[in-house]
């Protein structure tokens, strides 16, 4: 069952999120972006606001690919830290690095600031992977726009909706 609100009883969405929210429902995606009291700029904030665990989180990261400028998206989980050497790997062409994206890149590729880059809906097309520790769970919420807007779904949904490939992208876990 859809948990979209009416539009007449609908909070406005900043326009980040008013962009997530219209590209969801056009793939009948069941849950609306939800609104949160305080910002969510990190994975803790978002997880404490929403009294899930710090992996629930899908956290968007993104890099640069150097050589012909491409924004590569990492959707990975919360609680891990990608491997940039691993995503490298996986995207760039011999010869090509990947590097460390700037805020002025975030919102020009995704539309986006960081704090709020949504896995979907970006201004332009990013090379994307999704880290598979995402599918330890459930259930998983990701950023919709805005620092203070999230949105629910599965890691399957997350699959299907970015049409991404799920690969190891993070760094190994050192046990304490």
């Amino acid at each position: 069952m859809p948990c979209w609100p009416n539009v007449v009883d609908a909070t406005p969405w900043p326009e980040g999120t008013q962009r997530v929210a219209q590209w969801l429902r056009e793939r009948a995606h069941p849950h609306a972006p939800v609104l949160l009291d305080d910002a969510a700029r990190t994975a803790q904030q978002a997880a404490d606001a929403l009294g899930v665990a710090l992996g629930q989180i899908a956290k968007s990261i993104i890099f640069r690919r150097r050589g012909d400028d491409a924004a590569v998206l990492v959707v990975t989980s919360g609680d891990r830290r990608v491997d940039e050497h691993k995503v490298q790997a996986l995207v760039c062409p011999e010869g090509m690095r990947l590097g460390r994206a700037d805020a002025e890149f975030v919102k020009a590729r995704t539309g986006f600031s960081i704090g709020g880059v949504s896995p979907v809906a970006h201004a332009s097309p990013c090379v994307t992977l999704i880290d598979r520790e995402l599918f330890r769970f459930t259930e998983i919420w990701a950023a919709a726009g805005h620092p203070h807007a999230v949105f629910r779904l599965t890691p399957e949904a997350l699959e299907q909706l970015t049409q991404a490939p799920v690969a190891d992208v993070v760094a190994v876990q050192v046990s304490a």
